[in-house]
């Protein structure tokens, strides 16, 4: 109850530090916000000369929509990979960069990493809006599914906070950790269906004389069910799978929770260590 009343007592705080955020974003930038939009086209138009002009990767057909576009069935899956990566390595030197704040004065210090997560959100939020413009005009209606594609942006917002917050306070005891999730995240890049189909991945293979399940295994990886979560709605239009999302959301919601809690225990000693 505690923990509650100190975060509905720090909602203006919150706010603040968040267009914070916003604004030291693009500052003194001459194109300001336009470089949200314009940072994932130019990678779209790298990765679709590279893989759907050279490798000739062909996406699938959208199925009903009947949709076929390499730079849209891109996008659907880039841009929540984005968010993620934007939220997850902001995260990481938020309270080193906010040390004399962090030193000076008490405050739930994980709102630093929540006001950058919300940042973020706001450039995903512009992003897939024009995403939505792009699908209708290739004559995808896809409004009746908006409502539960804006619920899949908000597990995936706890996802990325929980990582967020787990990261952000490791690497004050450890800053190898910074560099370690660089790693990672271009390797996990390549572990989603972001620039191929899925239908690439094997369902089985042979390893060591073991037959694996390789696609279950495959689909172990969140960020694999929320990039084909938002591919079934949107470029697709249909429902994802139903134990799909039950996945999602229970994954999301304990990533959260491990976060906070991993946060919470180390918090103490917070400023001291930096």
């Amino acid at each position: 109850m505690t923990t509650l009343a100190e975060y509905s007592a720090s909602k203006e705080l919150m706010a603040n530090l968040t267009l914070r955020e916003l604004r030291a974003k693009y500052k003194r930038s001459v194109l300001g916000w336009a470089w949200s939009l314009l940072n994932p086209l130019a990678t779209m138009l790298i990765f679709t000369l590279v893989f759907g002009y050279f490798l000739k990767v062909q996406p699938p057909r959208g199925s009903p929509s009947g949709i076929k576009n390499f730079a849209v069935f891109l996008l659907c899956g880039l841009l929540p990979w984005n968010y993620l990566t934007a939220s997850v390595g902001g995260s990481i030197g938020n309270l080193l960069g906010n040390a004399n704040l962090v030193k000076k004065t008490y405050f739930p210090r994980d709102l630093l990493v929540g006001s950058l997560v919300a940042s973020c959100l706001v450039s995903f939020l512009i992003e897939m809006g024009l995403l939505g413009v792009a699908l209708l005009i290739f004559g995808n209606a896809i409004f009746p599914y908006l409502p539960v594609a804006f619920g899949l942006i908000m597990f995936l917002t706890l996802f990325a906070t929980g990582l967020g917050l787990a990261f952000s306070v490791l690497n004050v005891y450890f800053r190898d950790v910074q560099h370690l999730v660089n790693i990672m995240f271009q390797v996990w890049f390549y572990l989603n269906p972001i620039v191929y189909p899925l239908n690439l991945v094997p369902q089985k293979a042979h390893v060591l004389g073991f037959v694996l399940p390789t696609r279950a295994i495959y689909e172990l990886n969140p960020m694999v069910g929320f990039v084909e979560s938002f591919r079934d709605l949107l470029y697709d239009l249909r429902m994802p799978p139903t134990a799909k999302i039950a996945y999602l959301v229970l994954v999301s919601v304990a990533t959260f929770i491990a976060g906070l809690s991993l946060f919470n225990k180390l918090e103490g000693r917070l400023a001291e260590e930096l």
